[in-house]
């Protein structure tokens, strides 16, 4: 899941095995998986009770993952990484989403 955040907000931790689709409404992320955010400052609390914390290109989630922007690359601290080109970011493991407007989907 948060790693279709990385990409809606400079958006950090999904499995591969679940597309996800958000929608970005305001300070608040809805994603059809169920889970939902809501950005406050520099903080995401996430209704699963976790949370993420951007500090400049780092983003730190509360499960101990992280993430860094480069350029338009993102390194994660799971080891993948993604490129976006446009409003299309391309996942390491050949995920990709697509960013349309307020919306997010994930193939």
């Amino acid at each position: 899941m948060r790693h279709v955040f990385a990409i809606a907000v400079s958006l950090s931790m999904t499995t591969a095995a679940v597309a996800e689709n958000c929608q970005l409404l305001g300070h608040q992320i809805i994603c059809d998986n169920g889970v939902s955010g809501q950005r406050i400052g520099n903080n995401t609390y996430w209704s699963d009770g976790s949370s993420s914390r951007q500090i400049g290109p780092f983003t730190y989630n509360s499960d101990g993952s992280s993430s860094q922007q480069i350029g338009n690359h993102t390194y994660y601290s799971d080891g993948e990484s993604s490129h976006t080109i446009g409003n299309t970011t391309y996942f390491s493991d050949g995920r990709t989403c697509r960013r349309i407007g307020n919306n997010i989907y994930c193939d």
